[in-house]
């Protein structure tokens, strides 16, 4: 073999840091060693895998198509590794998830990940859709968990499981207690949404289509909590998902509103780079959120 997977990871870590001296503290390196180790891969195979640009060094072409492979490869190695230390079901995986998934499902899910595998370590990041999008296409997290639909070449998207959005306010709120809302009932209120980017605002558009550009929106706002106590405080209607606001449901604090003519069910993905080695760990994650086949939700309507 030609080459080592020391190189490998000086290569990926210069093409994260785009600097050899930050790329060698991330490997507990002296930069000469990281640049030894660089040049040496790039003369041994008379190539070059980054530009120049001051002191920056950013990937070319050559070296960003070989960028997913080398990932693959320092996974595969890892894997091999774990298992002959016979901890193969045991696992370090980097788990990312958008805001309603994060904070209402992937926490227990995670707990019990831990639980069934003893040793096992789950890193999670919550941020929403488009930043968990970008954070799987950099291979900074192995698997994402998203509510929005995707179309990248790059990434694997797996439907996962049915949400369903629901439309709400506080109790003392004119639209309150009314059995269903007209689409001219959705164009006169104000209502607090979340910020473009979110899967929960890009199904809200879906289910509005037509209407957008009329609604008034008086508030877009990055966390669930926010616009649950927005609602609440009376300065709007608002649109999460339901697993979100079943608690305040059963409280009374905010009361669910109908709209049936428009569509309100989406659904929730697993999203994987197409070449992203799947390690046991992230195939037994994967595999325990498939387990729980009453985490699908059925359809909600004013008598239920």
């Amino acid at each position: 073999m030609h080459y080592t997977l020391r190189q490998i990871e000086v290569f990926l870590a210069t093409a994260w840091h785009e600097n050899v001296s930050h790329a060698a503290d991330s490997l507990s390196m002296s930069q000469s060693a990281a640049s030894a180790a660089l040049k040496e891969l790039e003369q041994r195979f008379d190539m070059q895998l980054f530009d120049r640009v001051g002191k920056r060094l950013q990937l070319n072409d050559f070296g960003k198509s070989l960028r997913p492979h080398a990932v693959a490869l320092l996974n595969q190695a890892t894997e091999f590794e774990q298992l002959l230390a016979r901890q193969g079901e045991v696992g370090h995986i980097k788990v990312g998830a958008t805001l309603t998934i994060g904070n209402y499902l992937a926490v227990p899910i995670m707990a019990d990940f831990m639980n069934r595998y003893p040793g096992s370590r789950v890193d999670l990041t919550v941020e929403n859709t488009a930043s968990i999008t970008q954070r799987v296409r950099n291979f900074e997290l192995d698997i994402g968990l998203v509510e929005g639909e995707l179309q990248d070449s790059t990434l694997e998207v797996i439907p996962w499981r049915d949400d369903e959005l629901s439309l709400f306010c506080a109790p003392d709120h004119p639209l309150a207690g009314r059995p269903t809302l007209s689409d001219e009932d959705l164009l006169s209120a104000d209502w607090i949404i979340r910020e473009a980017g979110s899967g929960t605002r890009q199904a809200f558009e879906h289910a509005m289509y037509g209407l957008m550009p009329k609604l008034k929106l008086r508030l877009e706002l990055q966390h669930t909590e926010a616009i649950k106590r927005t609602v609440e405080a009376g300065l709007g209607i608002g649109c999460l998902s339901r697993i979100t606001l079943q608690e305040a449901f059963r409280r009374g604090s905010l009361l669910p509103l109908y709209a049936p003519q428009r569509v309100w069910m989406r659904r929730f993905y697993f999203i994987l780079h197409k070449q992203k080695f799947r390690s046991t760990g992230i195939r037994n994650w994967i595999a325990l959120c498939q387990e729980d086949d009453a985490g699908t939700f059925g359809t909600y309507g004013p008598d239920q």
